[in-house]
């Protein structure tokens, strides 16, 4: 028998370490003396042991706890399983320490392949344990999303790099990662989308029922006329009034201008839309609407017109430099209503982006014209870069 001081000095674990693991029943004494002390034998030791080869492997103590008392723990598999995994941890490490002593002889190019993204997985894999309605609503089944999954571990270095850019480490992205995917504020503000866009196909809202027929009662007009117009701005201050989700200030401006182009672009709700009300229906609409709305652009979307009037200025002026630090506050000011964790150089990974990604390159320089989602990265690398 071992009392809990020597134990501490076989193993380095602390004795206060060891008396809130009795406390948690994670490792209870072998014995306790008439005065109180603890006492701990061999087997006590090997479980002992068995705890912390999960603790180096980072498992949460709860977790340990729930592993270890389980019916079904059989010590030498775990065992089995742990010395598979520390082998991976290992040569990760040793991966880690030859790419330090290249970077410190100036040797070879940035590499992140050597970075571990189990802990990312993790998240992800928990989350469809966890939510498999929201995720069956979002990708269409739980095939699509492993799918995703899958996608996501082919471009495994480049998620990795993108990661450490933003957030310093995979650890942060995957802490990141799971407090965004449970947002309580981010979930109610799509179930108030999704309930607005319900009401408006089942016609469950009495006054925009009505406006809405009366706009489509003949498509051959001009969605741009006067008569419409007068439609489209009641619709517009009704869905405002009504709903709390356009009501917060710049914020909510941008969700109703989201939802205005979804009647443009979105072939899902152009196909729900229009086998409510007819074929050609939601075009007609979403002209109508974007008409509107083009003297209460949301501040962000001004910004970004602001920032890419003329794209022979220097990104780097002072000038374009206000207009970024403008989109960074409002960014900023999103998160905090939304409690969202998107790094601390969200501006650079977003650089990075307008810089080397096909797909937001190609679909920038649709929209605004060859050359600006250059300017873009350029003037979004050039602020977090000082």
């Amino acid at each position: 028998m071992r009392t809990v001081k020597q134990v501490s000095e076989l193993t380095g674990i602390s004795v206060r370490a060891l008396h809130y693991y009795d406390e948690i029943g994670l490792l209870k004494p072998s014995e306790i003396t008439e005065a109180g002390y603890r006492l701990y034998d061999e087997e006590a030791l090997k479980t002992l042991q068995q705890i912390l080869f999960f603790k180096e492997l980072d498992i949460p103590l709860k977790e340990v706890k729930e592993i270890m008392t389980s019916p079904y723990f059989d010590k030498m598999k775990a065992l089995e399983e742990q010395k598979k995994l520390l082998i991976l941890k290992r040569k990760r490490l040793n991966g880690l320490i030859d790419l330090i002593n290249k970077t410190l002889k100036g040797e070879g190019n940035m590499n992140f392949e050597e970075f571990d993204m189990s802990e990312y997985y993790k998240v992800l894999e928990e989350y469809k344990l966890e939510h498999e309605d929201k995720i069956i609503k979002a990708y269409g089944s739980i095939e699509k999303y492993n799918e995703s999954i899958e996608k996501i571990k082919s471009k495994e270095a480049e998620i990795a790099k993108s990661a450490i850019r933003q957030y310093g480490s995979i650890e942060r992205y995957a802490k990141a990662i799971k407090n965004n995917l449970n947002s309580e504020k981010l979930e109610n503000l799509s179930e108030k989308i999704d309930k607005f866009r319900k009401d408006l196909l089942e016609e469950n809202h009495p006054r925009l029922k009505e406006l809405y027929r009366k706009l489509i009662e003949d498509t051959s007009k001009d969605p741009t006329s006067k008569e419409i117009q007068e439609v489209a701005e009641e619709i517009s201050a009704t869905a405002k009034k009504d709903y709390d989700v356009f009501q917060v200030e710049e914020i909510g401006g941008q969700f109703w201008y989201s939802h205005v182009q979804m009647y443009l672009v979105f072939p899902d709700w152009i196909k729900s839309f229009e086998d409510k009300y007819g074929e050609g229906t939601c075009k007609f609409v979403g002209e109508a609407l974007k008409k509107n709305l083009d003297n209460k652009k949301p501040r962000a979307v001004e910004l970004y017109e602001e920032l890419l009037a003329d794209l022979s200025k220097d990104p780097a002026s002072e000038e374009i430099q206000q207009i970024v630090k403008e989109i960074e506050e409002l960014h900023e000011k999103t998160n905090k209503i939304y409690k969202l964790d998107q790094g601390d150089n969200y501006m650079g990974y977003m650089a990075e982006s307008y810089l080397s990604n096909d797909i937001i390159i190609k679909a920038t320089d649709k929209k605004y014209g060859e050359g600006a989602s250059k300017f873009i990265g350029e003037a979004f690398k050039f602020y977090s870069e000082k």
